[in-house]
């Protein structure tokens, strides 16, 4: 990150990631901010290692292999991966998450020590040991920064 980081550590669930990569309607706006925020070091952010192939797998799909690497490639060179490894999968089967999905991130942002994990669907994070906050909301936090 070429920038100092003075904001919080985000963990940006996937589909976070998705509304600004595939300019989703009505989310992209808020996610950018997000996204833009650890772009220039306004906040830290963080991706689970298993997001990365997920975003990799889905805009090689809709758009091209190409534009998947540069994409990735792009989004690693400000945005940190936090490992998703046999200690976070364990902690994830212990959450009472539904999906486990949802369980693996919440559990690789602890591992990762970020303060929230920034999503579109926080109700479905209200188990978990960290705050699940929107784009919105983290866009308010910064504008009062």
């Amino acid at each position: 990150m070429s920038t100092e980081t003075v904001g919080p550590r985000v963990l940006l669930d996937v589909n976070v990631v998705l509304d600004v990569l595939q300019r989703r309607e009505p989310f992209f706006a808020d996610a950018a901010r997000v996204l833009a925020a650890a772009e220039t070091g306004r906040v830290r952010g963080i991706v689970a290692a298993h997001t990365v192939t997920t975003l990799f797998y889905l805009v090689a799909k809709y758009e091209s292999a190409d534009a998947a690497h540069v994409q990735i490639t792009e989004l690693l060179e400000f945005l940190e991966v936090a490992p998703v490894d046999e200690m976070v999968l364990q902690k994830a089967l212990a959450l009472p998450h539904r999906d486990f999905e949802d369980a693996v991130q919440m559990m690789a942002a602890v591992r990762a020590e970020a303060e929230y994990l920034v999503t579109r669907n926080a109700r479905d994070y209200a188990a978990g040991p960290l705050p699940a906050v929107s784009p919105a909301e983290v866009a308010s936090l910064l504008a009062t920064t």
